[in-house]
């Protein structure tokens, strides 16, 4: 595995890069960074190529890589940024995963660049908008993090991103959440919640999608419950849905054994 920095048109990218072969794209969740993939990017399936791109503003590495075009940022911004770095590596196409917000990005790449997503891995997310009590959710946690940073917003969402069972069985995955939520920007989060907040509802590109897709759900996530995930797979032709059980949030890191299982399985398939 290999650290790399992109040196983009309007801003430097840092990603991880694993493997050789097709290439799976792997978005990541809000508020983490791409080092949540690190399980993955340690076993990568033979004939792939993994890259792991932190999205915009995470896992800021000193000024020299600050971003400083945060203000007003959308999912459509996140989605341009993945697609420049495809550019700028040469990857015509690639499969994509993404994970809650990642899968945000990976519905507005598919607005933006269909031609560019061969097949769709979408995670502990959902197709709907925010409804106005989650816009005022989104509200109050940008007021959180203007008064205590990082650190405020780590300790509302740690216990919500992983499931009751992980936090009974492995209790070093909480503080290790933590830990990648503290190393963001309060900047960083902030527009991410804008663009969170702000995002469109994809509902209506579901029965568009023509890659072939996995939805992977946990059975104790409590911000994306199952039914969700399964009326989003339900409304996309030909998918299938993986529950993965006694997991919350973050599949990828309270079950990477299960969860590597299933996206392999899948990539098989294509």
């Amino acid at each position: 595995m290999k650290t790399q920095v992109a040196h983009l048109l309007h801003r430097s990218a840092r990603y991880f890069e694993s493997g050789s072969g097709r290439t799976l794209l792997l978005l990541h969740a809000f508020p983490l960074s791409a080092d949540q993939w690190l399980p993955q990017l340690h076993r990568v399936p033979l004939g792939w190529r993994v890259i792991a791109p932190d999205l915009r503003g995470f896992r800021g590495m000193g000024p020299a890589f600050e971003d400083l075009g945060l203000g007003g940022l959308t999912m459509d911004d996140y989605a341009d940024d993945v697609l420049a770095l495809m550019t700028h590596l040469e990857i015509e196409d690639a499969a994509v995963a993404g994970l809650s917000m990642g899968g945000y990005v990976a519905f507005a790449m598919l607005r933006r660049a269909p031609e560019r997503v061969t097949a769709l891995v979408l995670s502990n997310t959902r197709a709907i908008a925010d409804s106005p009590q989650a816009k005022d959710a989104r509200a109050a946690s940008i007021a959180l993090v203007q008064r205590e940073g990082a650190a405020g917003i780590a300790r509302e969402m740690s216990p919500k991103l992983l499931g009751d069972s992980t936090r009974r069985g492995q209790p070093d995955l909480e503080e290790a959440v933590k830990r990648l939520i503290l190393v963001n920007s309060p900047d960083a989060i902030t527009a991410a919640l804008g663009a969170l907040r702000d995002r469109p509802d994809s509902t209506s590109l579901l029965p568009s999608i023509a890659v072939p897709t996995l939805v992977i759900a946990g059975d104790e996530d409590a911000i994306v419950n199952i039914t969700e995930s399964r009326n989003m797979q339900e409304a996309i032709p030909g998918s299938t849905l993986v529950t993965l059980a006694r997991t919350g949030h973050l599949g990828n890191l309270e079950a990477p054994g299960p969860w590597n299982t299933a996206v392999e399985t899948f990539l098989a398939g294509l």
